[in-house]
């Protein structure tokens, strides 16, 4: 509650990046390093309970792969977490 989250598209040359980012509470450097693997919940008050497997980013992880891009994430400067999904541009379309 009273939180703040914004999402972003910025084209750079030879790249098109996606971003998402919020505001306090963040994570440690030791929780980013982890927060793409499958069943990991960085957030000690979310549980099984309360929602939350831990499979979220790892699903995105897998997506944005398969479709030759990359996903990061890091200490976003509004104090929360950063994940920006960058693709190579021209984005080309596969025959099917």
């Amino acid at each position: 509650a009273g939180g703040r989250l914004e999402i972003g598209v910025e084209q750079q040359p030879g790249r098109l990046l996606l971003y998402w980012q919020d505001s306090a509470p963040g994570i440690s450097d030791q929780q980013l390093t982890r927060i793409f693997e499958r069943f990991y919940r960085a957030e000690g008050s979310r549980n099984r309970a309360s929602g939350g497997s831990g499979l979220g980013l790892a699903i995105c992880h897998n997506i944005v792969e398969a479709h030759n891009g990359k996903i990061r994430a890091e200490h976003s400067p509004l104090g929360g977490v950063r994940i920006t999904v960058e693709f190579a541009t021209p984005i080309k379309n596969k025959a099917p």
